[in-house]
């Protein structure tokens, strides 16, 4: 800071890095997009080629930048992961196939795991030789995720672990997952969840894919009966999982897709003033307020990163204020593809493969999958809720 003034430019080093990154980009970017599967042969495929992608970047250094040396990361300071979440939205490369590891699974392993299950899987996250999914989720407890049911009793040593839990991401393909269960159902609901680690390819565990209303069907809901957990594979301590899963949300509402949505949302921006300009809503007052609007609000997203940012070049753990930026992306998203839609008129309207469709179906695609951001991650409500109480100190 100079004066007063907020220097936002790179420091050398991250320059560097950004430079070095952007031309590995453009030299080795595959040569298709990411694809919406439609069915188990195009997931499969779509499966196969984010992991090859994967495997790419991370043979090249750009995957786990900050986990630490000892589990395969490279200890880089959190710009550059903010400079490499841009730069891989900027160039509309693909996302990374393991991204519940490497953005949830693996930040809360490596905060609270034994060091014998570190050594053992943190490396395969990153590589993507080993997929994770994360069951929190189930049917009567989604935004209220401290009210899951899912039980895991003594076994021995170990736990059983009966229940059901849904929109559990590439649960048929995943080798390991997060699982939240209840371990003592006389405890206030908070206080007797423990956090669990399970081997996905255990007896007792049946997986059921959910086609969504983009036609995909990566979302599965997943039935356990009586499946043996070792105690071994208990994260934290037994009914203390409720701390430990909320350093997983932390990590997934703020440090690892924000960044790259804020360019996402600059990118569909652009292609919003195009689709304008083409079908001659350009000099539409309203339509040019609106896309002022959007303009103004990515613009705040970034500056929200930004701060995010700072708290993890200070080496704080992100905290509630993810959840705000999770809530501003989750509106801002909607509205940017509602406002396409409009633009668009009612081709727009028209999914992939349909002769008169505006961009192929983009449009409408990208409609449908932001009403996911309302949901995914936690709902809206239960992000202003913690807004509310953990930052501006209101009651229940």
């Amino acid at each position: 800071m100079v004066d007063g003034a907020v220097d936002f430019a790179d420091s050398p080093d991250d320059a560097r890095f950004r430079a070095t990154l952007r031309a590995w980009l453009a030299a080795n970017r595959p040569a298709r997009a990411e694809r919406v599967p439609h069915d188990d042969a195009s997931l499969a495929e779509e499966f196969a080629f984010l992991r090859d992608w994967q495997r790419r970047l991370h043979d090249a250094g750009y995957v786990g930048l900050l986990w630490p040396r000892e589990y395969g990361g490279l200890d880089a300071p959190p710009a550059q992961q903010a400079i490499a979440n841009e730069e891989l939205a900027r160039a509309r490369a693909p996302q990374l196939l393991n991204r519940v590891g490497i953005n949830n699974a693996g930040p809360t392993l490596i905060a609270h795991g034994s060091e014998e299950l570190k050594r053992r899987l943190l490396l395969p996250i990153l590589t993507g030789d080993e997929v994770w999914c994360q069951l929190f989720s189930e049917p009567s407890a989604g935004s209220d995720l401290a009210a899951v049911r899912t039980r895991a009793e003594r076994d021995g040593d170990g736990f059983r672990v009966t229940g059901q839990k849904v929109w559990t991401s590439y649960a048929q393909l995943a080798r390991w997952g997060i699982l939240l269960a209840r371990t003592d159902p006389s405890l206030p609901k908070h206080r007797g969840l423990t956090y669990f680690i399970l081997d996905m390819e255990l007896p007792g565990i049946t997986i059921r894919p959910l086609r969504q209303i983009t036609g995909s069907t990566e979302f599965s809901e997943v039935f356990l009966d009586a499946v043996p957990v070792p105690r071994a594979h208990v994260i934290g301590e037994v009914n203390q999982g409720w701390e430990i899963a909320m350093t997983t949300l932390a990590h997934e509402r703020g440090t690892g897709f924000a960044f790259k949505e804020q360019v996402l949302q600059r990118i569909a921006l652009e292609d919003l003033a195009a689709l304008a300009r083409a079908r001659s809503h350009a000099g539409d007052p309203r339509v040019r307020q609106e896309i002022a609007r959007a303009w103004i609000d990515v613009e705040i997203m970034r500056l929200m990163n930004c701060r995010t940012l700072t708290r993890l070049q200070r080496g704080d753990e992100p905290g509630p204020e993810s959840s705000l930026v999770k809530l501003f992306w989750a509106s801002l998203t909607q509205r940017v593809h509602e406002l396409g839609l409009g633009i668009g008129g009612p081709y727009a309207q028209l999914v992939a493969g349909s002769p008169q469709a505006i961009e192929d179906g983009r449009w409408a695609q990208a409609f449908l999958w932001s009403r996911v951001g309302a949901i995914a991650g936690g709902t809206s409500e239960v992000q202003a809720n913690i807004i509310a109480q953990r930052m501006l100190g209101l009651p229940r």
